[in-house]
Formats: C-alpha cells, sequence, structure tokens
C-alpha cells in the first residue's frame, strides 16, 4: 500500500467482507477546512492489487458514513474486487450565517459545485474536491487503479455524479444514479441551492444540470444506469426522470433509465438495486 499523504488521518477501521471499511480526515485546501470521507477496499486491495474504484455520492442530509452503512453495497463490492470511496456532502463548520438552518442548503447540502457567491464561495467548493483533489488524494494514497475510476450517487448525489461524469467522460469512465435530481434548474431543490451559491443569474446554472449539459453537447461514451422509484415521494415535485430522458433522446445519449413500481426514494430503495450498479460498474471498468 502506498504511503499516506501528510496530513491524511485515519479514524476508523474494520474488517468487512474479508476487505476493510476505514474512514479518514485530512486537511482539504479546496475547501479550507478539514474534510472526511470514508473507503472501502476489497480483499484483492488489502493484498496489495490496485482495483478499480468507485465514488459513491449520498444525498441530502446524508455523510461520509451515509453510503457505506445503509447501501449494503460491501459485499457485492468484496465479490467483484472494487473499491468505493464514499466523501461527505459538503463542508462542515464552515461558518456561514445560518447554514445549518435549512436541511437542504448549507451543511449537508453541497450539491458538489463551486458556490460563486457570498458568503458561500469561500468553503462550499464540493465541485472541485471531487473532481480534483479528493481523487488525487485518495489514488496516491491507496492502491487504486486511477485509469478505472466510475462515479455514482444517490438523490443530491446522483446529480453530482451525472454532471461530474457528464463533464470529465475520459475521468471518470462510467456513471449511474438511484433517483437523481437531473434537472436542479426547474425544480425547488436545485433552485434553491442555484440561487445561493450561484446567484440569479441562470445561463451559470447550466454547467451544474445534467439535462442542460446534454442539451450543451456534454455526452459520456458509455451508457448511463439510472434507477428510479415511482412511488417515490420526490419523484413529481424534485426529480422529474423524464427530462433527462428527453435530452438523452435527442444527444444520442445512451442511457437506461429503470422505473419500478412502488419503491419510494429511501435506502432501501437504494439495497434493492446497488447490486445491479456495482455489476454495471465492474463491466466497464474491467473492461476499460
Amino acid at each position: 500500500m502506498a504511503t499516506q499523504p501528510t496530513g491524511l488521518k485515519l479514524r476508523e477501521e474494520h474488517l468487512c467482507h474479508g476487505g476493510k471499511i476505514q474512514f479518514y480526515e485530512h486537511f482539504s485546501h479546496t475547501l479550507g477546512l478539514s474534510a472526511r470521507f470514508g473507503v472501502f477496499l476489497p480483499p484483492t486491495a488489502c493484498a496489495g492489487q490496485k482495483v478499480p474504484v468507485v465514488y459513491a455520492l449520498a444525498g441530502l442530509t446524508c455523510t461520509e458514513e451515509t453510503f457505506l452503512i445503509k447501501s449494503t453495497a460491501l459485499a457485492e463490492a468484496a465479490r467483484l474486487g472494487l473499491a468505493l470511496v464514499a466523501p461527505d456532502t459538503s463542508p462542515r463548520g464552515a461558518g456561514v450565517p445560518e447554514e445549518d438552518k435549512d436541511w437542504d442548503l448549507g451543511t449537508g447540502a453541497g450539491f458538489y459545485l463551486d458556490a460563486t457567491q457570498q458568503p458561500w464561495c469561500k468553503h462550499y467548493r464540493m465541485g472541485s474536491y471531487i473532481a480534483q483533489e479528493l481523487p488525487e488524494i485518495v489514488e496516491q494514497a491507496l492502491p487504486l487503479d486511477s485509469a478505472r475510476r466510475g462515479i455514482m450517487g444517490h438523490s443530491m448525489g446522483g446529480h453530482g455524479a451525472l454532471i461530474h461524469g457528464l463533464r470529465a467522460p475520459t475521468f471518470w469512465k462510467s456513471i449511474s444514479a438511484f433517483a437523481p435530481i437531473v434537472h436542479p434548474a426547474v425544480v425547488p431543490w436545485g433552485q434553491k441551492a442555484f440561487t445561493a451559491y450561484l446567484g440569479p443569474d441562470q445561463a451559470t446554472w447550466r454547467a451544474y444540470d445534467a439535462v442542460s449539459l446534454l442539451e450543451d453537447g456534454y455526452k459520456h461514451p458509455n451508457t448511463i444506469l439510472v434507477d428510479q422509484g415511482e412511488a417515490d415521494q420526490f419523484l413529481q415535485r424534485e426529480l422529474q426522470p423524464w427530462h433527462l430522458q428527453h435530452a438523452a433522446e435527442q444527444a444520442g445519449q445512451k442511457l437506461n433509465l429503470r422505473q419500478h413500481a412502488g419503491y419510494d426514494h429511501s435506502y432501501w430503495f437504494v439495497q434493492s438495486f446497488v447490486a445491479d450498479h456495482l455489476r454495471y460498474h465492474a463491466a466497464n471498468l474491467k473492461a476499460g
């Protein structure tokens, strides 16, 4: 295993499915604050072999622990020889006035973008953290193959996976999402966050909106996998996957949008189909 960069602190480590679950803390120069992330290393990685890695982005109110604990993904990841990296969902302790007032803005709601507006812009830079700093730190420290890197997410994290994957298709070789916010520019969650973080000029929002990216010519060479529950309590108001389907058809983007009767927005839904997502990533990353 590679030497850990200075400042990367291992907070917890547990054996799990023949591999290891680890939680780290480090000072992020991008965020200007301490940041935390979790990692699952399959048995092959623990033996020193470089393995494909999938970055898993969680949704509103979550932390670096949420996906790794609640998704039940680790057994399948161990079987497939996939590592998982789970970052936090926002900076913590930024000192922005009222950043803890609303559950859908501020703490736990970074939206995986770089804020440009005061008072958010100093620390709320999760976009660059996900796109640059975190992969560099993790892949330097651990036996992860940077040539075989995928991204997935749930809800707000699904939004993050889509925009990062579309914006950097050679960096992120595979993309999948559970119940993603596909067109934040037209739904309340996104409009609230984008107005606060990016300002009122909606032209600046397009860089962080998956539907707008497809409209503007961004594409991914691989099929994007998206699962959506038809009993999701946020389906009509916040998620609206039909926008993504239409934009993908118009752009010629390969999209496998699977809709499931009776399933809601919870991690019970994620648990039901997470093995499919890991197999999708493994097939794409190992082929790559």
